[in-house]
């Protein structure tokens, strides 16, 4: 059995990470920390998590947690992970960062959107992005793995086959995502008050948002060439879940069951990328709960528009069970070791 420390274990993605982690055959959670709730049990913060009792939060100490694990997920704070990613890597330790302190490749892009310098560049350098479908064989071969964003594990598993393939124009894509409001954390901020969230749908952060460098980061990889996207997010009043709708102009005259066919190809052997069959189109419900992308396609043929629309479980997929199925594939498991469960419902 492999230790497993969680560093900010008190939010939805640190509790997700442990009731996850409850059913892994291979792994015991050994620590788990929270400056708010330091001293506290697990139990008390988070009373679903009944299997528990026995461990109790802990403030975050660099001179003695790395002891205590041998994997370190962290789910804390932008600008925090940094140095303690810094440090865990000094001892040698496998990590898996939750943070968008190592997503964006480019430090100066990080500091332009975040705010923030980056610290430790050289080991910037050293992160491999955690998408599972595109970078499988780097994550088998690295100690520091960066946890994609939410909205961009929706945007790029549903772009990618078509800019690999290129099969749209990529001047043209804009990207249309909601997202019920535990994306925001579990924060006790005025605006995601149930009142506030309730009953109402907004767009919020147009063209600012900062998970929009990490999905040009990616597509851009993907085209060999610089791409820039079109990105609103918007906050809708349910618990969890992303629908993304994409669309993008299509490049020359391609039927929708080449598209189709070109999806499925590069999904073949992908455990959770589902592509659905032609006039079927997803819902947040079929994917609650799981670790599952669905993505389904339409051609528009009047005006040459591709539409790709994308759903995940923004805990799961775009958080905590994106993290775990990286752990698998870091320690040479079954990719799907203990996240084969099927969807909540209703």
């Amino acid at each position: 059995m492999l230790r497993v420390a969680i560093l900010g274990g008190s939010g939805y993605a640190g509790s997700e990470l442990l009731r996850i982690l409850h059913g892994h055959p291979f792994v015991k959670i050994t620590a788990v920390t929270s400056e708010r709730s330091a001293g506290r049990s697990v139990l008390d913060v988070l009373p679903h998590l009944t299997a528990f009792s026995h461990l109790t939060y802990e403030a975050l100490n660099l001179k003695t947690i790395f002891k205590k694990a041998d994997i370190f997920f962290l789910a804390l704070p932008h600008k925090t992970a940094q140095d303690v990613v810094a440090e865990l890597y000094s001892n040698d330790k496998l990590i898996i960062d939750l943070s968008a302190d190592y997503r964006l490749k480019d430090p100066d892009v990080y500091e332009q959107w975040y705010k923030t310098p980056h610290r430790q560049r050289a080991l910037l350098k050293k992160a491999v992005y955690g998408l599972p479908e595109i970078y499988g064989e780097k994550i088998s071969r690295t100690r520091l793995v960066a946890n994609p964003g939410c909205y961009p594990t929706g945007a790029i598993l549903g772009l990618a086959p078509a800019v690999y393939n290129g099969l749209i124009d990529t001047g043209s894509i804009t990207i249309d995502s909601k997202s019920g409001v535990s994306g925001a954390g579990r924060s006790q901020e005025l605006a995601y008050m149930f009142s506030e969230v309730n009953d109402g749908l907004k767009a919020y952060a147009i063209g600012t948002h900062r998970h929009t460098p990490e999905i040009e980061q990616e597509i851009s990889h993907l085209a060999k060439k610089e791409i820039k996207v079109n990105f609103t997010p918007h906050l809708i009043p349910m618990d969890r879940g992303i629908l993304t709708t994409i669309y993008a102009k299509l490049k020359g005259n391609i039927s929708a069951s080449r598209i189709d066919q070109l999806y499925k190809d590069f999904y073949k052997r992908k455990s959770f990328v589902r592509i659905l069959d032609e006039g079927r189109f997803p819902t947040t419900k079929q994917v609650r709960g799981t670790n599952y992308c669905e993505i389904a396609l339409a051609v528009v043929q009047r005006t040459r528009t591709l539409i790709i629309v994308s759903v995940i479980d923004n805990l799961i997929k775009g958080a905590s069970g994106q993290a775990i199925q990286n752990m698998n594939i870091m320690l040479g498991l079954k990719e799907d070791t203990a996240l084969t469960s099927l969807a909540l419902f209703p």
